[in-house]
């Protein structure tokens, strides 16, 4: 595969490509799986929706965090790069490696195997047939995403708008389908913990948005247009998920949610019949393609900007021209992620095994991110932001203590998996004495030459 020495990624993505692709990555999964885990830790209807609208207001927030720390640091290495400059490149060194072990890599293998349950029911393969399907998909979209930006992004919003529109017609049937009045809700005993944890549900949906921050190294005009991504991407989100949740409510009632294990399924089947039901899971399928593909798309971004930094691995870096891709990134995304399909296939549940695996050091890296909005505005006075935090410094104070309660719930509530994602993360500390010592020069506007640095 051809690759130019001095290859960087290029501004390709319109601010509607950027927006989509955004919309794609959070979009998901998780709104046809958390309803029922939010509904049975609130009390009341107005709470259920309330949870939501908070979960929306404080993903703006983090939203407008990573807006001014994009606009004035845009880089293909998103995150890895805002800590770099923030802590230095040990820490964000080791972000690196628990994004490529822990944190990406867990991401698109929980997706995967969603994938491959629903697949699995429409044409089963065995009891080994999600973790089958999961790998298919991985290596499949992985393929997509090696050929080309332009054609992973073509997918991408192919996918995402089936997506939307899949769940805009779930609100339609909800808020204007005829169904018999929902039995009134039990009450659940008063108290902020079960609130808490109707938080970890609802933040965990709105999940993705953050990857945005990767895009920068191939949006146009990114001091200018990333915010307006940030931003456009989280209302279409909230309005999304407030008004499918509503839907949902309407139809099947606080305690019907709670009782549900597929609430979108089950809504459909009152109000369309059996039909309407399997409508609903092959928007499930879609949704699932959407995210897995929209993941691997930017999560390859990392090893760009981390291989530059080490001298393991140097190919890694290497951007390939033909593709406009991180193309050797992306194959060893891959290999990591198929390595955690298959540790999750001897699971009960892979899905659940690799969210409770990802969890505590996710927030605790997203802490650090907030948290470097103040360390660089103090470190560097003189930097013009293209983009400032609203309300600054309350807007990014709240967006922290979000984080740190969030990174100490899934240590509390995530078990084992999520010690042995700690593990690993503390594996990666060797990689520390691997680090290029020669200085280098950085170009603020945009990532590093790949080429600098580099050795065969």
């Amino acid at each position: 595969m051809p690759a130019s020495p001095d290859s960087t990624p290029r501004p390709s993505l319109s601010v509607f490509d950027a927006t989509t692709i955004m919309v794609g990555l959070v979009v998901g999964i998780g709104i046809f799986r958390t309803p029922s885990l939010v509904a049975a830790n609130v009390g009341s209807e107005l709470a259920f929706v309330g949870v939501w609208v908070a979960g929306g207001v404080i993903t703006l927030i983090g939203a407008l965090c990573y807006a001014e720390l994009s606009a004035a640091h845009p880089n293909a290495g998103g995150e890895y790069h805002f800590l770099s400059r923030a802590y230095g490149k040990p820490v964000a060194m080791l972000f690196g490696w628990a994004r490529g072990s822990v944190i990406q890599t867990g991401a698109i293998a929980g997706v995967a195997f969603v994938l491959g349950d629903y697949l699995a029911q429409l044409l089963p393969l065995g009891p080994y047939g999600p973790a089958l399907y999961a790998a298919i998909a991985i290596i499949v979209f992985t393929g997509v995403n090696v050929i080309g930006t332009l054609q992973s992004k073509t997918l991408q919003i192919a996918m995402t708008a089936t997506e939307v529109l899949a769940i805009l017609a779930i609100i339609a049937f909800g808020l204007l389908g005829s169904a018999e009045a929902p039995p009134p809700a039990a009450a659940l005993p008063p108290g902020t913990a079960s609130l808490g944890m109707a938080m970890i549900f609802v933040l965990l949906t709105y999940g993705g948005w953050n990857e945005t921050a990767y895009l920068t190294g191939e949006l146009k005009d990114p001091a200018r247009n990333i915010a307006k991504v940030l931003v456009l991407g989280t209302l279409v989100l909230v309005t999304l998920y407030v008004l499918a949740n509503v839907a949902l409510l309407s139809i099947l009632g606080l305690e019907g949610l709670r009782g549900s294990d597929a609430v979108a399924a089950d809504m459909m089947r009152v109000v369309a019949g059996p039909a309407g039901s399997i409508v609903v899971s092959l928007a499930i399928v879609v949704a699932a393609v959407s995210t897995l593909n929209a993941t691997i798309f930017t999560g390859a971004r990392v090893y760009y900007a981390m291989a530059r930094d080490i001298t393991l691995l140097p190919r890694v870096g290497q951007w390939d021209e033909r593709g406009r891709t991180p193309a050797n990134g992306l194959i060893a995304q891959a290999v990591v992620a198929l390595a955690l399909v298959a540790v999750g296939a001897a699971t009960r549940d892979g899905f659940k095994a690799m969210v409770d695996y990802t969890a505590p050091v996710f927030w605790g890296f997203l802490l650090l991110v907030g948290l470097a909005v103040f360390v660089l505005r103090w470190r560097e006075p003189g930097r013009a932001l293209p983009f400032r935090t609203p309300l600054y410094p309350l807007t990014p104070i709240l967006f922290c203590l979000t984080c740190l309660y969030m990174l100490h719930a899934s240590i509390a509530y995530t078990g084992v998996a999520g010690l042995f994602g700690l593990g690993v993360l503390a594996a990666g500390v060797p990689l520390l004495l691997f680090r290029r010592r020669e200085p280098r020069t950085e170009t603020e506007g945009g990532p590093l030459p790949a080429a600098v640095g580099l050795s065969d």
